[in-house]
């Protein structure tokens, strides 16, 4: 399947090449023959997030004793390239394993823990994280979202926006306001059981450019009452601190489907410029196509290259903030460059929406949107000029 041919980093153990192996026929046999419907219906399963849990595919870098597979980023890792190179890069599983168990993992007291991560080992709870509101999107000093003190708990308010799995959600992390006058000392981590808790909505399921079958929804907070205990960790007002130090490994995850859907859409077209005839020879036997092809390639090996040096860096506890920015603005700007490319190659099939390279070119232009705009990207790298 791999187009690329680069030696394989150190962390790639035989164990993750088992893995590995393990995940594209899962996802071969158990999800793949349901996409289609999904891109109809425009919503994936809710019953796909049991057949994760029960496969062992959510939570891999959870530890054992917490619900989890007991493995490392790197599993997560493996995990979600299969996911990109399946063409499954729109199952919110990644944010679920990769972002929100770890929130909890990292910053919740032992009860926290042993009250949601098992859960969401298993699909039983889908996670989410609401960061996003209609008016303020990157800058996360800005969200209106109040959490304030009632009794022995709290009353949430506020709403938020383009949150990935949004509709199947039933454990969700709201980003709101401990303390309005404070600033970013003011914003705490909530915790919010969805399943019957009076005041919650779910909006619509939003009709985007691509990610058609990606459940990115509208989600309203009214008077929900939350006890004490639903404060992510013990103190009030670490919620902007948290936030930033799990940035870099949601940037890197990012990254991680970037290159990822670089290499499928090089599979895809290659297979196709080899078959495809004009002029009675093969597409492949012009240089236009070669070049074309050489350079898309080249720019893939690259980026390859350093997408590895960042998992080695990160699985070291050295992955900086700005590294990680590098990593999701450059990589995801090679992903619809590339895709572009390639999509031409595909001449008038390559806009048809039965053919792969059609719905990759429209889901590739949120990457670099999503987990900070990649011009945030190059502000956070500016800083270390």
């Amino acid at each position: 399947m791999d187009v690329i041919n680069v030696p394989r980093p150190s962390w790639m153990t035989e164990e993750l090449v088992l893995l590995q192996e393990q995940v594209r026929r899962f996802l071969a046999s158990e999800l793949l023959p349901d996409v289609e419907r999904w891109h109809e219906q425009g919503i994936m399963d809710r019953a796909a997030w049991t057949k994760l849990g029960r496969a062992g595919l959510l939570c891999a870098g959870i530890p054992e004793e917490y619900g989890g597979a007991g493995g490392t980023f790197a599993h997560e890792t493996v995990i979600n390239r299969e996911f990109a190179l399946a063409g499954l890069e729109q199952i919110g599983a990644p944010l679920h394993s990769g972002i929100v168990a770890p929130y909890i993992l990292r910053y919740g007291t032992e009860e926290q823990k042993r009250r949601w991560l098992p859960r969401l080992a298993t699909g039983e709870l889908v996670g989410a994280i609401a960061m996003t509101e209609p008016g303020t999107g990157s800058d996360l000093q800005g969200v209106k979202t109040t959490a304030r003190r009632s009794g022995n708990g709290y009353v949430l308010n506020g709403s938020k926006t383009f949150i990935t799995n949004g509709q199947h959600a039933n454990l969700i992390i709201v980003v709101a306001k401990t303390d309005p006058e404070a600033g970013h000392k003011g914003i705490s981590l909530m915790v919010v059981e969805t399943d019957d808790a009076p005041g919650f909505r779910r909006g619509r399921k939003l009709k985007k450019l691509g990610m058609d079958w990606a459940d990115t929804s509208e989600l309203f907070f009214e008077d929900v009452p939350l006890p004490a205990e639903n404060l992510l960790g013990s103190q009030e007002g670490q919620g902007f601190i948290q936030l930033m130090n799990e940035l870099p490994q949601e940037r890197l995850i990012v990254a991680t489907s970037a290159v990822a859907a670089i290499e499928r859409a090089l599979r895809l077209t290659i297979d196709y410029v080899k078959e495809r005839k004009a002029f009675g020879k093969a597409i492949i036997e012009f240089q236009n196509t070669q070049f074309e092809l050489a350079e898309c390639k080249t720019e893939a090996t690259v980026g390859r290259v350093f997408h590895d040096h960042c998992v080695e860096r990160h699985l070291a506890g050295a992955l900086d903030t700005v590294t990680a920015s590098m990593a999701k603005y450059w990589l995801t700007d090679l992903q619809n460059k590339i895709i572009d490319r390639c999509l031409q190659l595909f001449g008038g099939y390559g806009y048809m929406d039965e053919y792969p390279i059609s719905r990759m070119y429209r889901d590739a232009r949120v990457q670099r949107i999503y987990a900070g705009t990649n011009e945030i990207m190059k502000v956070l790298i500016a800083r270390s000029l």
